[in-house]
């Protein structure tokens, strides 16, 4: 399941639904992504995403990754609009028979999220807006995959 939305979601609610009925999986990796507020320096952080286009371009690599390491199943939550400091900005959760390919499609996923899926970022502050780009260490982290 690929979900964007506004409103804030809970991770362990989300979790918790990943998990039931699975008898046949034997490794389930989450992770929730936190907005930082770098010591007050961000008041809040604005995601926007193109509507359709967005899901689409993550579905696809989802699939990728659910193939490559076949995968049981997957989720991918983020958020989009503006995120106060604290707030989860994205839950990924994948299932496989065993753990290590659980692990690195999570972290296979996120870091797509972080460089390459299409989202506009913008952290507001104290002393204005500026729009974030991905840093080089997660460019970095994002080609080791390829």
């Amino acid at each position: 399941m690929i979900r964007l939305q506004a409103e804030p979601f809970d991770p362990g609610a989300l979790l918790t639904a990943f998990c039931e009925g699975r008898t046949q999986t034997g490794a389930v990796v989450s992770f929730s992504g936190l907005a930082r507020g770098e010591a007050g320096a961000v008041t809040d952080l604005e995601l926007e995403a193109y509507p359709g286009f967005t899901e689409a371009e993550i579905g696809r690599i989802a699939a990728a990754a659910q193939a490559r390491f076949g995968l049981d199943d997957l989720m991918v939550v983020h958020r989009i609009g503006r995120i106060a400091p604290g707030e989860t900005i994205v839950f990924v959760a994948t299932a496989s028979a065993h753990r290590r390919a659980a692990f690195e499609a999570a972290d296979h996923l996120m870091d797509y999220l972080k460089s390459r899926a299409p989202f506009w970022k913008k952290e507001h502050g104290p002393d204005g807006a500026r729009w974030i780009e991905p840093t080089e260490q997660d460019q970095a982290d994002a080609a080791r995959w390829d």
